[in-house]
């Protein structure tokens, strides 16, 4: 399980789901990111330029892992305003950046801006993601639609975007998923942090209600192009 192998032209980048949550990998030509590690060993992740984190959740957020993966590649980690206390004591402070609504970060050639985020929990956040090349990459993590997702469509259409579809995210499923694809506009879509029948589930109704937008269906630990 690894995507550090993977050898990307321009206007292209990479990405593997790692656990059975929201946890992914992006690469592109040039930076490596990590969202949401938990549940995983941190010996697979040999290379990062940042570690990105939704919200507090301990399938989302683990401070030792965490931790682990910036002391070994003395990445960049953004994390939302509550996850980011947890890591103060484990985190270089010139290397954790909080991340709340409407707040943009650089790695680099990349630039991050932190959306909204509808789930249960303190002060969660989704990133949105414009790669060196113009890519534009929307990782939801496990949120549900919210209305603010309309404006991104509109104003800013993602390339790809990441959805979830089922469980255990509390609401979703394979038809709050086709709402996200719905409002956001991508042009290809990858159903995650859920069971294979929701995410097939999830394609065939993308079919029918957005024929236009591509279905990636992925397996976890399996290391994907998008160009």
């Amino acid at each position: 399980m690894s995507i550090e192998g993977v050898t990307l032209k321009k206007d292209e980048a990479a990405f593997l789901w790692f656990n059975p949550y929201s946890g992914v990998t992006i690469k592109t030509p040039t930076k490596t990111l990590i969202f949401d590690p938990a549940e995983i060993d941190t010996k697979l992740f040999r290379e990062a330029d940042a570690v990105l984190v939704t919200h507090e959740h301990s399938d989302h957020l683990s401070v030792p892992i965490v931790r682990e993966i910036q002391k070994r590649t003395n990445c960049l980690v953004i994390a939302d305003s509550t996850s980011a206390r947890s890591l103060r004591a484990a985190i270089p402070p010139e290397k954790l950046q909080e991340a709340y609504v409407g707040s943009e970060h650089k790695i680099g050639n990349l630039k991050v801006r932190a959306e909204g985020f509808k789930h249960p929990a303190a002060t969660p956040v989704s990133y949105f993601i414009t790669t060196e090349d113009n890519l534009k990459i929307y990782y939801t993590g496990d949120s549900l639609p919210f209305p603010e997702m309309k404006q991104i469509g509109e104003k800013n259409p993602p390339d790809l975007v990441f959805c979830t579809v089922g469980p255990p995210a509390p609401g979703a499923s394979p038809e709050t998923g086709v709402e996200i694809v719905k409002m956001v506009k991508p042009k290809a879509a990858v159903p995650y942090h859920a069971p294979a029948a929701e995410a097939k589930r999830f394609c065939q109704l993308l079919s029918k209600e957005a024929p236009k937008v591509r279905c990636i269906l992925i397996e976890m630990g399996r290391a994907y192009k998008y160009s």
